[in-house]
Parts: structure tokens; C-alpha cells; sequence
């Protein structure tokens, strides 16, 4: 059955033009792989001119500026490969559209290509557009069995593509003296929005730029400190008659003797080593970089407790490895769009036409539960009337249901003290009812409760009696109190106290003689 397809905006697809790469490598044309270093003597007004060129006109210094800052600045390459790292090794699952049998086929087609395991290589090159504000990956298409499956997915240097001067969105291919438009169901488009805006602005090497270029200066000047006075100063002292040569001879023992550590001079001569005072300022230049590194870390990470010693607010906050849980979830949303757009949505169209609906490639964690506070909850509403499914639980705390026949954990059983001197309890009357189950003998604070029990249920009865019903009819919490307060109005305190001090003294008599109650 032959179709027409389209790709998610709209343009016609050329599966012909498909099976050959549109921007391989070549050599004499304008994509190749060519050294340009615009970091190598930066200045604050070259880098305004970089960031303004790559909007308005060609954004080729500033992604090669992007890319220095990875190589050059070994923070910002950690905390920028941590944040791609983070979201590439998540795990990937795959919804089927529906429960029909070709759905779950088209599923399958579609988790055994993101199953691979240089899938996850692929995403941090799609994810380079964390940094750059876009990544162009080319989809190398094979259709050797007759069916339509990607080889791989190719990154392509993003210095090979500009934006149209229109709308600033559509990405271009450079071919010379033209700029083509990317062939549908090609190409994996990927740009990353650190703030709303184009492209080209959205990436965080536009952020940092700036404090990339002020720790450059900072790193120049701490190794000039370090040089000028990281050594004692060398002073050469000569008597008021020496000769010209014994001055330079003197001079060029100074001299060597920061290289050499040995030289020798005439008696009559003397060397000096004057250690300079570093008090106050010698840390000056490490506190400037420690801090510049600590706004990188907050631009590319969210926080900083995991890349120094001093905790901020996040320090106990959500952060999965190194990355602020919010962040990671944002991260994982947007390329799990760009995927099901411009991956799945190509790879189900060529091999089974287009769909009405779609699978969809889901990027993320399984929703973590705190199971100590899940069983503290439970253990306290259960006893409350609170049903709660076992499977539930189970599953929720990761255990599998036991198994028939399996040996099965239980509370250990709690052992009753038993005093050395107490009485044995007196033998049943003839007639007289067990009080326990299965025959167990009940001790002296049960038994002394029950006294207690039996003495003020007439004082508490007329209060209890009908209680329940009243409560059950009220229509509020005010109801309630009300009925409350109007029954214990009628409680005799007097002879609750009395009640109350006889028992304080009865358990106290028990323990001062070392008796049953």
C-alpha cells in the first residue's frame, strides 16, 4: 500500500532523498571539521560582538565559543556533562497506543531501537543543545530487509547550521553559497530553552559566557601572583669595591640559583632571600574562582551543594546526583517530545503508515515513595478503621507477595516478667470461668485494673450511656463538644478524686511491701 507522509509540521516526506545522507562530512565544502578557537584571547568586547552576531547574523563563533568552554573551563565541562549524564541514563520506557495486538507490535519495533546500548551515547549528543541552545542529529536510515530501521544517530557539529532570517527557528543547513532546509523525517531537532526566546538564545553557554571570561582573567592573574610570589626574593649584596664582573658574575649566580638551586659567589659576597607577606591577600584570587565556579554550578546544576563544602538550601533538598529533581524532570519532558516527534513518530509512519495515535517513549523515574513514613501513616490509621490493601503495600515497599509454603517473618512474642517472690495465682473455684484465653493466667496489674474498673463504672455510666448515639446525630464538631460538656457537667469530681487518690495509694502500699495489688 503506497502513502504520502508528512512530517509533525506539515512538509511533504521524500523517502528517496531519505537513504542518502544530506550532511555528511565532505572535503572542500563548508562542513568540516576545521579548528576555530574563539576563546584564545577573548575580551569582554570581543565576546559582546559574538553573542550579538549570533543572533543577528551567524551564530559559527559563538557554538565554537560553547565549545571552548567545555574543553577549557574543567568546571563547567564537569557540571554540563553531569546535567546531560543525568538525563541520558534514565530509564525509557515505551506506552504502547493501544491493547490491540498491532499497537503492542508497533511498540515493540519502537522499544527495540531505544533499547540498544549506544542509544544512550546518542541522547547526550542530542542533549548537547543543553549548552549550545540546539542540536541537529541526522537520522542515518537503513532499509536493507526491506524495512525502514535507523543505523544510528549521527550528531552533527551545530557550527554547520544557521537560523532563518525570518523567524529566527527553522534551522538551515549550510551548503555554500545556500542554506538548505533539513529533509523531513531526517533529522532530530533539539533545543533547549534555559528562558523563553530563539533558539540560539536558550542555551547556558550564553549564560556563562560571561563568568567563563572573568575566571579566565582571574586564573591569568592568580599564576602571575604565583610566579612573581610564590619564591623568595633573591638579593645579591656586593661590597662598595667590587668590579663590574664581580657584579655580574654575582648577578648570574641570583639568577640560576631559581632554576639551578646552586651557585657560588666569592666570599666578600652575599645572597638574600626576602620571603614576601602574604597576609590578607593571597587567598584573594581562589575565593574570586571558587565563587565563579559556584554561580556556574547554580546556572547549570540549580544549587551547589554537591560541587563544594558549603551547603546552601538544597543541601537536604530533592537532588538525584548532582541535579535538582525539578530540573531533571524539566529535562527529561523536553526530550522525551523531541523524541516521540521527530523519532518515533518517522520510524512508525515508514514501516506501518501514518497512525491516528501513536506509542510514546516515556524518559524518567519511577515515582519514589519514603516507605518509613508510608508504614509510620499506616501503622497509626489502621487501628483508626483505615483499610489498606496488603498487595498495595506490598508493592508499594517493593516486596513480592509470599509464596505458598514459604517461611513467613512474624513478631516475636513479647515474655511476662515474673516477679521471683510473687504468689502463685489461687486455684479456680469449682464453677468459676477461665478469664483468659486458652487458660492464661491473668497478673496483678490486670487483675488490678479490673478492680479499679468495677469501682467507677457507676460514676461513668450515666455519662457513656447513649453517647454514641448522640454523637452519630450530630451535624458538627461544635455538636459535639457541646454534648460533651453537657454530660460531664453531671459527674460527681468528688468521688472521682476519691477514687483516683485510693488507687495511687493502693499501688503504692503494693510496692513498698513487695506485694500483689
Amino acid at each position: 500500500m503506497a502513502f504520502t507522509w508528512y512530517d509533525a509540521f506539515g512538509r511533504k516526506v521524500d523517502t528517496a532523498a531519505l537513504k542518502e545522507e544530506q550532511a555528511a562530512p565532505t572535503i572542500g565544502s563548508v562542513r568540516l571539521h576545521n579548528a576555530h578557537h574563539p576563546a584564545a584571547g577573548l575580551t569582554p568586547g570581543r565576546l559582546a560582538q559574538i553573542l550579538r552576531s549570533s543572533i543577528d547574523s551567524d551564530p559559527e563563533d559563538y557554538l565554537a565559543l560553547a565549545e571552548d568552554m567545555e574543553e577549557r573551563d574543567p568546571h563547567y565541562g564537569s557540571v554540563l556533562f553531569t546535567r546531560k549524564a543525568q538525563v541520558a541514563g534514565l530509564d525509557i520506557t515505551v506506552e504502547a497506543a493501544g491493547d490491540d495486538a498491532k499497537s503492542v507490535e508497533i511498540a515493540d519495533m519502537v522499544r527495540q531501537f531505544v533499547g540498544r546500548d549506544e542509544f544512550e551515547v546518542e541522547l547526550r549528543d542530542i542533549l548537547d543543545a543543553t549548552g549550545k541552545g540546539f542540536s541537529c542529529t541526522e537520522i542515518l536510515w537503513d532499509t536493507s530487509e526491506g524495512q525502514w530501521r535507523p543505523k544510528r544517530l549521527a550528531w552533527r557539529d551545530p557550527r554547520w547550521f544557521v537560523f532563518d532570517q525570518v523567524s529566527g527557528e527553522t534551522p538551515l543547513l549550510r551548503n555554500g553559497g545556500s542554506n538548505d532546509p533539513l529533509k523531513p523525517f531526517g533529522w532530530i531537532f533539539h533545543s533547549f530553552k534555559a528562558k523563553s526566546g530563539l533558539p540560539i538564545r536558550g542555551g547556558l553557554a550564553r549564560a556563562v559566557a560571561w563568568t567563563f571570561l572573568f575566571k579566565s582573567f582571574t586564573v591569568k592573574d592568580w599564576a602571575i601572583f604565583c610566579e612573581a610570589y610564590g619564591q623568595p626574593l633573591r638579593l645579591g649584596k656586593y661590597d662598595a669595591g667590587a668590579s663590574e664582573a664581580d657584579k655580574e658574575k654575582l648577578l648570574e649566580a641570583v639568577t640560576n640559583i631559581g632554576t639551578d638551586y646552586s651557585a657560588i659567589v666569592p666570599v666578600s659576597m652575599a645572597i638574600e632571600f626576602i620571603k614576601a607577606d602574604l597576609a590578607g591577600s593571597h587567598d584573594l584570587y581562589e575565593k574570586r574562582a571558587d565563587w565563579l565556579d559556584r554561580q556556574t554550578s547554580k546556572v547549570v546544576l540549580g544549587q551547589t551543594s554537591t560541587t563544594d563544602a558549603q551547603k546552601g538550601s538544597y543541601a537536604v533538598g530533592k537532588v538525584h546526583d548532582g541535579v535538582r529533581d525539578d530540573i531533571e524532570k524539566a529535562d527529561a519532558k523536553s526530550l522525551r517530545g523531541t523524541l516521540n516527534r521527530d523519532l518515533v513518530r518517522p520510524l512508525v509512519d515508514l514501516n506501518y503508515g501514518p497512525q491516528e495515535k501513536y506509542p510514546k517513549v516515556c524518559i524518567g523515574r519511577p515515582d519514589e515513595v519514603d516507605v518509613e513514613a508510608l508504614v509510620k501513616n499506616v501503622t497509626m490509621l489502621v487501628p483508626l478503621g483505615l483499610p489498606v490493601s496488603k498487595k498495595s503495600m506490598l508493592d508499594k515497599i517493593g516486596l513480592p507477595e509470599p509464596k505458598a509454603g514459604e517461611e513467613l517473618l512474624v513478631a516475636p512474642k513479647a515474655a511476662v516478667p515474673i516477679h521471683p517472690n510473687a504468689n502463685p495465682e489461687p486455684p479456680l473455684k469449682p464453677g468459676q470461668a477461665v478469664n483468659s484465653v486458652g487458660g492464661v493466667k491473668r497478673d496483678a496489674i490486670e487483675r488490678a485494673a479490673d478492680a479499679m474498673l468495677a469501682d467507677w463504672m457507676p460514676l461513668v455510666s450515666p455519662i457513656v450511656a447513649g453517647l454514641e448515639t448522640e454523637i452519630a446525630a450530630a451535624s458538627s464538631v461544635d455538636d459535639v463538644k457541646g454534648l460533651l460538656a453537657k454530660r460531664f457537667a453531671g459527674l460527681d469530681a468528688a468521688a472521682m478524686t476519691e477514687l483516683l487518690a485510693n488507687s495511687a495509694f493502693a499501688a503504692r502500699l503494693a510496692g513498698v511491701v513487695d506485694d500483689q495489688l
